[in-house]
Formats: structure tokens, sequence, C-alpha cells
């Protein structure tokens, strides 16, 4: 049974909906889905809007928790790779001498740097597979690889095995981090979206602290380096598995044209009093992207040149300053310095630690300005 508009809008509901009006507001979506996406943008625009992102001024910000799970599955991503950026540190001596290259400076080279080929790769077509298939789904195909190259790494019985395998982890590197960082930005309330953000920085930061301890035991404990890319499957696999029962990111679905797909997310996301506020928003900001579409050529030689020079100056500078290769050499050099692995390895989980605190810190500040 279809509840008519006129007790769905109702201006003395002050955007509280009881449990039957909703089903009834879905249902009307849905007719006016059918119609075109159009029309439910113009029947959104005719509302009067009260809220911004889903924040009302009559009932306050939406609860934190409603998206907090789902925060923290999307940043198993993050955490995957920090994860496999410094699992190779502590486990290169013992795969070397097992894998039979050991003093092969450019075998080990390549048991290094190919998952960063397998990242190019991935991240190059992580715009594409998101548009695509959506957020979950993506994720999803973020994680088969790692688990398919985290398997064949473990059971490498020699060189060729043990790259194919970190070419397959590299394929799901490339994806991980901009997949977190765009879906935690559009399933985060407003005002808590700052906070929310530095939780991908501070899971990378605990993945590279969890690889360097798990592989504390790699040198004295024959075949360990097996067993830390084996546990580096059990959070890929549950990233796949709770990504099931994640919502999609209503921004997708709506760009999608599945505007009541949309609005059962902003309700499993926000609650059901803001889903109105929110959907009315979420049409005027696409409209408005669709007026303001920018061309390639625009980035580079218009007026965003600056901000895109800025942006990419500082990525450039962060990989410029060697730290790639702290992540997978720290071992190594510090042995050579004359300093013991696990002193080496406590130097750089101290350096993650407060990483991980200037992004608790950095975060919150750039939400409040």
């Amino acid at each position: 049974m279809l509840i008519s508009e006129s007790s769905v809008f109702s201006p003395g509901e002050e955007g509280v909906y009881s449990n039957v009006a909703m089903r009834g507001r879905h249902a009307d979506a849905y007719s006016m889905y059918k119609r075109g996406t159009r029309d439910y943008i113009n029947a959104y625009d005719k509302e009067p809007v009260r809220s911004l992102n889903g924040v009302s001024k009559e009932i306050g910000n939406p609860s934190w928790k409603r998206s907090f799970l789902y925060i923290l599955v999307a940043s198993l991503a993050s955490f995957l790779y920090g994860y496999h950026l410094g699992v190779i540190n502590e486990t290169l001596e013992s795969i070397s001498n097992d894998l039979h290259f050991n003093g092969n400076t450019m075998a080990e080279g390549l048991v290094v740097s190919i998952c960063l080929g397998g990242g190019f790769l991935g991240s190059t077509f992580s715009g594409l597979i998101v548009d695509r298939v959506g957020f979950r789904r993506a994720f999803q195909l973020c994680a088969l690889p790692m688990i398919i190259g985290s398997s064949m790494s473990a059971t490498a019985k020699n060189l060729w095995g043990m790259l194919l395998g970190r070419l397959f982890v590299g394929t799901g590197m490339g994806l991980g981090p901009t997949l977190a960082t765009l879906y935690v930005t559009e399933v985060s309330p407003a005002y808590v979206r700052g906070t929310y953000g530095s939780f991908t920085q501070i899971a990378t930061s605990l993945g590279l602290m969890s690889s360097l301890l798990i592989g504390f035991p790699a040198k004295e404990t024959e075949g360990w380096w097996r067993i830390c890319f084996w546990v580096s499957a059990v959070p890929a696999a549950l990233l796949a598995l709770f990504m099931e029962f994640s919502p999609e990111s209503p921004h997708w679905l709506f760009k999608k044209g599945r505007a009541a797909d949309a609005e059962a997310a902003f309700e499993k996301l926000l609650g059901g009093p803001y889903v109105k506020g929110a959907m009315a928003e979420l049409s005027k900001s696409e409209r408005g992207g669709e007026a303001e579409t920018v061309k390639l050529s625009e980035l580079l030689f218009g007026h965003h040149r600056k901000v895109v020079f800025i942006g990419s100056t500082l990525f450039a500078l962060q990989q410029l300053s060697g730290i790639n290769s702290v992540f997978f050499f720290s071992s190594t050099v510090f042995k050579s310095a004359g300093v013991s692995s696990q002193s080496a390895n406590i130097c750089v989980g101290i350096a993650n630690f407060l990483g991980i605190n200037g992004s608790i810190t950095t975060y919150p500040t750039c939400a409040s300005w």
C-alpha cells in the first residue's frame, strides 16, 4: 500500500518520519525514478531545505556511531596498504635465503618494487572501476588480488612465484587507498568528516607497525616469512566479507539514477530524520557539479593549475624524501650501520607512532577550517 505524498512530506512532522511514511516515500521515490532522475531532483528542489549535509538545526547532528563501523571496514584497505609496504622489510633476508637468490641485488630489488608496479596499474584504473561497479564491489575487487597474491607469496617455491604474488598484491594496493579516502568522505557526516578522514592514514601507519612486529621472529624462525604473508590474507578476507553488508555511497547511487537506493543508504548512515535534508543537499550539489564541469586541460593550464601543482608537488616530495626506502630496507640499512634489527624496527615504529599522532591532530583541525 502506498502512502500519499502529503503524509510523507507533512510540514508538521519537521523532518521526522514514521517507518510507514518512510516506506511510502521510498515507493514514491521509485516511481519518480522510473520517470527519470531529473524529475526526482526537481521534486526535492521544491521542498524547503533547512539542513546541510544531513545536519538540521531543529534535530541536531546525526549520530557518528551509525557510520563508524563502515569507516573502520573501509580503513582495512589502508591497513593492508601499510602492511604490504612493510612486510618485506624484516623478511627479505629470509626470503632470499629460502628461495635461493641471496646476494642477487637485482632480484631483491624486484621483490621489493614489483608491488609498486602493480600499484601503478591498480591506481590507474581505480576511478574507472569505481564509476562502473560502485564502491562496495570495488573494495571487494581490491581485496581479491590481495588474498590471491598473499597466498601465492606465502607458498612460493622460487623467485618467479614470489614476484607474481607481489604483483597481484600491488594491484590491490593501488586500488585500496583511493577507494578508502573517497568512500570515507562520501559516507561520513559532515561534522566528523575530518576526524574520520584521519582513519585512513592511521590505518596505514598501523599496518606498517603490524608488519614490523609480526616480522620480528623471521630471522630466528625458519619459514616465518610465510606466516607473515598468510596473516595479511585475513584482513583482506574480512574487507571483502564486511563490504557485503556495508552501504553503497549515496553519491554514487544518485549519479547512477538510483535515487531511492541513495535514500536507503542515507537512512542507514544518518538515520531517517536526516534523509530529506541530505537528499536535497545532494541534488543541489550534483546540479552545481554538472554546471561546473572542469576539463583536464583546465586543470593543467587553467586557474586550477596552482592547486594541482601544489598537491602534486607535495606527493612528489614525499616520495623523493626516500620514505619508501625506509619502509623496505630499514633493517638492512641499520644492520650495515651496526644497529640491531630489533632496535631498527623500534625506531621505525616510533616514527610511525608519531605519524599517527600527527594524523589525529591534523585532520580534525583541517575540517574545522
